[in-house]
């Protein structure tokens, strides 16, 4: 249930029209583990399981290569969801211990965190040694936007594809998030064995720090989007050793780093 047919009046200039308008269902998801509430993400309903598996992973919380146990507790009409993950105690990553607050809203997956300190990134320097110039982005654009379903109905999802190193589409998804949209990815191909495959992720929006940090700790060296970048994300590609780059359209783009 991606989607929903609200009714509504539309203008133009003075004269109002009663129409159904399409829009992108966004419906709270419980995530539970071990049977305790650990955080509220507001999603677009299905890939729910993906969504999970590459939001803990993202979280450090569970990188193991086997799959999870998920199993749906409740589940409601307009969306709303309940899904509890066994994961044993001894599999339980440092990031269990740093328990976000209970809400994740849909357009900034760091507002969770409770501490300044809990926005920090570890790790070594990515190498990037696949070149991308921009008549190729042209091309990658276009390969993501034909799986944009949700947003040609309703202008009002975002979307994230990945690519291996020869620039084969290897994961799409949508959502209303933009970071949900890169955790279902990553989740998708975790579930298959697949994430070292990953070499560029492409998303339909802005690119903020939390899309940098979660493509890092994928592994996953360059990062290209449609829209504009943060200054703090460009900070950390650099610092990170990846590659940005920003409003990919047609055969323009900026190179961030």
């Amino acid at each position: 249930m991606p989607i929903f047919n609200y009714e509504t009046f539309k203008f133009k200039g003075a004269t109002a029209k009663k129409v159904l308008d399409t829009l992108v269902v966004e419906a709270a998801l419980q995530i539970n583990i071990n049977n305790e509430a650990y955080t509220v993400v507001m999603r677009t309903p299905g890939d729910d399981n993906a969504l999970i598996r590459g939001l803990l992973y993202a979280e450090d919380i569970y990188k193991k290569p086997e799959n999870i146990d998920l199993k749906i507790i409740d589940t409601q009409e307009n969306g709303f969801c309940i899904i509890n993950a066994t994961i044993s105690q001894e599999k339980l990553g440092k990031g269990y211990l740093n328990k976000r607050t209970l809400l994740s809203v849909s357009s900034c997956g760091i507002c969770g965190k409770q501490k300044i300190d809990d926005i920090k990134v570890a790790g070594n320097k990515l190498t990037d040694e696949v070149s991308v110039p921009p008549h190729q982005l042209e091309k990658l654009l276009l390969q993501m936007q034909k799986h944009q379903d949700v947003f040609d109905k309703t202008g009002g999802s975002h979307a994230a594809a990945i690519f291996n190193k020869k620039h084969e589409m290897i994961a799409v998804h949508e959502d209303i998030g933009r970071h949900n949209a890169v955790d279902k990815v990553i989740g998708s191909l975790l579930d298959q064995n697949k994430l070292k495959e990953a070499s560029l992720l492409m998303v339909s929006g802005r690119v903020s720090y939390e899309i940098i940090s979660k493509a890092f700790i994928a592994h996953i060296p360059t990062v290209v989007s449609v829209s504009a970048s943060s200054s703090l994300a460009v900070d950390f590609a650099k610092e990170f050793g990846m590659k940005l780059i920003g409003f990919c359209r047609g055969d323009n783009a900026t190179y961030y780093t």
